[in-house]
């Protein structure tokens, strides 16, 4: 038969387990406490950022495009006669001089029309000199005589028209350049005009670019231009502005600047290139880096790093190169700027700079050790 009545022994041990459970749910609930008032009081979690210094440093201002390198001097030989090709003396890739015979054609018919006529000027020669001879003794008329005249003349066209048609059969190259493609083989039958060579001058190369209207004022000739090629990775070419057109197009609002290069032998007529056109540059320009800045679509800001934490500065921009890019107001030399990490970042959001940590222990763990020296 069981009893509620507790033998006298347990009595001590219950009160004392009594009492500790007691005192342990009390320890619990305060600590609980403290540990939620130092999360209150630590506040929000810190974003990690990457900062960058505000710097001097010199920069260009410039206006970019693209364009396709030409040669300069480009052209198109075809026959002046017709013919059998009877020798081709150039290749593609051949350098050549202007004037240089590149084709000498079939050359009888026009030999013999070329004899033909010099046999007839010579014989019209002798006449009018007979006849010029018979005039002084009143032999012959006047009018006969000018009409022996008007024959000879007559008779030397055609014979240089005829030792024309002769020196057409063989083909020179009209301009100094390499033969950049060959329509032509020995044994062919060349009709008149027909392209048979491709010459390219490509000591000096171009590329034209359509420049917006309002770039008219900043670009005129003898500005430096640096070109990057694709065909050529890692190399930078330069140049100049050769000549600027003072017209607008009114159809597309663009105006065409023309750029030089240098043939070196690696830069080819039909290279597709990236232009950079100099017109000014600063010394001592205050910049940040292009990353730097915020796309949210505002006006020009950053994120700087104060105090901990994030302040949204609106700037004022200047001149942009390449990375870099001018900062005129907002901002002074040595002021960090965010520029990994932006996205999380709202005005006043605290921050934690990455590699501060790392730098402020190397820097005690120096000063330690001197210390340690000292002392020893």
């Amino acid at each position: 038969m069981y009893t509620n009545r507790v033998f006298p022994g347990l009595r001590p041990i219950l009160a004392i387990a009594m009492l500790s459970t007691a005192l342990l749910l009390a320890g619990c609930k305060g600590g609980g406490d403290a540990q939620a008032k130092a999360a209150e009081d630590k506040g929000p979690d810190a974003i990690a950022v990457e900062v960058e210094k505000v710097a001097r440093r010199a920069i260009a201002a410039s206006y970019g495009n693209t364009a396709t390198l030409e040669p300069r001097a480009e052209s198109q030989v075809v026959a002046k006669t017709s013919g059998v090709a009877l020798e081709v003396l150039v290749e593609e890739g051949q350098q050549v001089r202007a004037g240089q015979v590149l084709v000498r054609l079939d050359a009888d018919r026009a030999r013999l029309q070329a004899a033909q006529s010099s046999a007839q000027l010579r014989k019209l020669e002798a006449n009018y000199e007979r006849a010029k001879q018979l005039e002084a003794q009143q032999m012959v008329s006047a009018n006969d005589l000018d009409q022996l005249r008007y024959d000879l003349e007559n008779a030397r066209a055609v014979n240089r028209l005829a030792n024309l048609e002769l020196s057409y059969t063989n083909v020179v190259a009209p301009i100094s350049g390499v033969i950049a493609s060959r329509d032509i083989k020995p044994g062919n039958f060349v009709q008149i005009n027909s392209p048979i060579f491709r010459i390219v001058d490509s000591s000096r190369l171009e590329a034209t670019l359509n420049v917006p209207e309002r770039e008219i004022a900043k670009l005129k000739p003898g500005q430096a231009v640096e070109l990057t090629a694709d065909a050529l990775p890692g190399k930078r070419f330069t140049g100049t502005v050769d000549r600027v057109s003072p017209v607008v197009d009114t159809g597309t609002g663009t105006f065409r600047v023309v750029t030089a290069f240098a043939g070196d032998g690696e830069l080819q007529p039909g290279m597709f290139g990236r232009l950079a056109i100099n017109y000014d540059q600063r010394a001592d320009a205050l910049v940040v880096p292009r990353n730097a800045l915020l796309e949210d679509g505002g006006e020009p800001a950053v994120y700087a790093v104060r105090d901990g934490k994030a302040a949204r500065i609106n700037v004022t921009l200047g001149y942009s190169d390449g990375g870099w890019v001018e900062v005129r107001e907002g901002l002074a030399s040595g002021d960090a700027v965010v520029i990994a990490g932006k996205a999380a970042l709202r005005d006043g959001s605290a921050v934690q700079v990455l590699g501060e940590d790392k730098a402020a222990t190397a820097k005690a763990d120096a000063t330690d050790g001197a210390a340690t020296q000292a002392g020893n």
